[in-house]
């Protein structure tokens, strides 16, 4: 039968389509041009909408003139290179992985980027704007083929933002230990990677100007295979399309975006993964939108959109002199978290906690041989915290100490050692009971107080409290941590609630509580005096450095009443982590059971952060690692647990203080570089299983 053309009363929504999406497309145009106008006038000089048109016209004062053109020009256009190149970037990401989360961010390439920089910030090398932007582009790419590995293609929203923010957790954690370790070589990188669009003249924006049109023009160039990959990976090999092949190049010039937005404004955070959000409900009212020709330069419209109405609204809404110490990106990161947070809240998760794994099962004297080698492990940790460290010390020594004999130097030593040995071995224990709890009421294994936002919580309270009153007590910064945790926990538990802790409302909503409390934190830090702001550096790194004993003291509290409810409830806490029916089979008040465990956690990790800092992935490792030692009874777990998490931390606070002697890394450091390859591990063996 021959196929003829529609008539022509059938075409017309087709033509009413793209006549839409071409009038939503300059609807943006103008909305980008209107952010702009308002962007000019506004800054810390008294220069206001008539000077500059007079600027731009060529007819105003030399200074006027000089504050137009050297200043709000630049920040202008950088903003709206910016937002267009993110914004385009996450859409095509999200359309090769099939990923409504995937972005430069979730990805870790901002985080790779910054890594990048970092280490060539610490040699001392300066390098010419492109130079840094190739090797911004060099570690970006690097960092998202490693997420986008593990992750898989396709396969779920939550595993690739794990991966990336487990990622991304480590590299930052890398790059702060050179903050921290090279302060004068790498000065300003911190404000820097909190992302701003301001800028001293065009150099900057006309040299990334180049790398940004060779990646947009390559993009459009695969635009016809990226909507095909949209259709599946089978339709698009029928289609003659070279997937493996379509995807690389996609990343690459995604992450060549990525790196010429990073170089020119440091990372902007989360633009590429809210634009194409706001473009993507369009594609149900105007078919054309679906096509990637058409959906690009709407993404890329609405990110500048975003990045300068960021910027507006932060001059808008605090004075001028203060707001040019506020980073752009901070005001992005604060609208990300806010739209992870609703996309976990809208997010259809069918997918109920996961079966409990099947482990075997040990007998009563092996669990005693490891507890007895975990014992042996802590003790001797322990004494090698006590004894090495600047100077080194004898167990005679430590006696002389502990009878009051010993000399002056080496009462100094211990007075200061000994507090820090404390508190490290307390607040892992403490982070890896938190862990337990939290893994066995949620009945999801990548649950724990830092990737919940438990963590960043507690950090955001002690470190607004470190910032404002710089002579607040550790009483008060414990007081400050526990409001701030509770507070984060309350609105992550609650709004996970909903539909039995399911994994992907549960996690989404606490990386975006996490994500929220960062920027808040970099906020207070940019806004502080540099004192203040060393502190909280110092602080968030996990350092165990200047504590006493009266620190130790409510920890060791909050760890004695968290294990005393641990043991007591151990029955209790085995029937929780099995199902939603047997506890209640049993008479078990599910709601009630859960509230009480939730609230020791909180308040484990909470006074753990307030002690020791941000220390993370404690309340993730020792947990599975119990697991798998024990099995899953929680009279074996928690003990188990308990040492691991103690020996785990102790042990990195002193490689933190002894490997590069005299210079110092904080423990939550080392325990991040230790944490993030077993984390990543984990969702290596879980997508296998998945397969399986």
């Amino acid at each position: 039968m021959a196929v003829t053309e529609a008539p022509p009363a059938l075409r017309p929504p087709a033509a009413a389509s793209r006549a839409g999406a071409a009038a939503v497309t300059a609807g943006l145009v103008l909305l980008v041009a209107a952010l702009a106008v308002v962007d000019i006038t506004q800054g810390t000089a008294a220069v206001g909408p008539a000077q500059v048109f007079k600027a731009l016209t060529g007819r105003a004062d030399p200074s006027d003139a000089s504050v137009v053109i050297a200043s709000r020009l630049p920040r202008m256009t950088a903003g709206i290179l910016v937002g267009v190149v993110l914004g385009i970037a996450g859409a095509v990401l999200q359309a090769v992985s099939r990923n409504v989360l995937a972005s430069p961010d979730t990805l870790a390439v901002n985080a790779g980027s910054y890594l990048a920089l970092g280490l060539v910030g610490a040699t001392g090398v300066s390098l010419p704007l492109l130079a840094s932007s190739g090797v911004a582009f060099a570690g970006g790419l690097l960092a998202a083929a490693v997420v986008l590995a593990l992750s898989g293609l396709g396969t779920g929203t939550v595993r690739l933002v794990l991966a990336g923010t487990a990622l991304a957790l480590g590299l930052n954690s890398l790059t702060e230990g050179l903050l921290l370790l090279f302060p004068q070589q790498t000065e300003g990188l911190y404000q820097w990677n909190q992302g701003s669009i301001g800028q001293n003249g065009f150099d900057g924006v006309l040299q990334l100007l180049p790398v940004a049109l060779v990646g947009l023009a390559g993009l459009l160039l695969v635009a016809r295979r990226v909507d095909a990959l949209a259709l599946g990976d089978d339709a698009a090999r029928g289609l003659g399309v070279p997937v493996h092949a379509t995807r690389v190049t996609v990343v690459v010039l995604a992450a060549l975006l990525s790196a010429a937005a990073v170089t020119l404004a440091g990372p902007i955070g989360f633009v590429g993964l809210c634009a194409p959000a706001l473009v993507r409900p369009l594609a149900r009212r105007f078919r054309a939108f679906v096509r990637a020709r058409a959906a690009l330069p709407a993404a890329g419209l609405a990110g500048a959109a975003l990045v300068l109405g960021s910027d507006v609204l932060l001059r808008s809404l605090i004075p001028a002199d203060t707001a040019v110490a506020v980073p752009t990106g901070i005001v992005t990161s604060l609208v990300g978290a806010v739209f992870l947070v609703v996309t976990a809240l809208r997010l259809r998760d069918t997918a109920g906690a996961d079966a409990p794994d099947r482990m075997r099962v040990p007998s009563r004297t092996a669990f005693l041989g490891t507890v007895t080698a975990l014992v042996a492990v802590v003790v001797g940790v322990t004494l090698a915290g006590v004894l090495l460290g600047d100077s080194k010390l004898l167990l005679g020594d430590v006696a002389n100490w502990a009878q009051g004999r010993a000399g002056r130097t080496v009462s100094f030593v211990l007075d200061t050692r000994v507090p820090r040995v404390l508190a490290a071995l307390c607040a892992g224990a403490s982070l890896a009971l938190a862990g337990t709890l939290v893994q066995a009421v949620t009945r999801n294994p990548l649950a724990e107080p830092g990737v919940l936002g438990v963590s960043g919580g507690a950090a955001l309270g002690a470190v607004l409290l470190v910032t404002t009153v710089p002579a607040a007590g550790s009483w008060g910064v414990a007081g400050a941590a526990f409001t701030g945790a509770a507070l984060a926990s309350g609105v992550v538990f609650g709004l996970a609630a909903r539909g039995g802790y399911r994994q992907n409302r549960l996690v989404l909503v606490g990386i975006g509580m996490a994500a929220g409390s960062t920027a808040l934190i970099s906020l207070l830090i940019v806004l502080t005096d540099p004192f203040n702001a060393t502190k909280a550096l110092t602080w968030l790194s996990g350092s165990t450095y200047g504590r006493t004993m009266t620190d130790v003291l409510p920890l060791a509290l909050v760890l004695a009443l968290g294990l005393a409810v641990a043991v007591a409830r151990r029955t209790e806490l085995d029937l929780v982590s099995l199902d939603e029916d047997t506890p209640r089979l049993l008479g078990l008040g599910l709601p009630r059971a859960r509230l009480g465990f939730l609230v020791v956690g909180v308040l484990l990790a909470a006074t753990a952060v307030a002690s020791a800092g941000t220390i993370g992935f404690v309340g993730l490792v020792a947990p599975h690692a119990a697991r798998a030692l024990v099995g899953r009874r929680h009279a074996r777990v928690v003990p188990v647990a308990v040492l691991l998490g103690a020996a785990l931390v102790c042990t990195a606070d002193l490689l933190g203080r002894t490997v590069i002697a005299p210079a110092q890394l904080g423990a939550g450091l080392m325990t991040a570089m230790i944490g993030t390859p077993y984390f990543l591990w984990l969702l290596v063996r879980g997508r296998g299983a998945a397969r399986s």
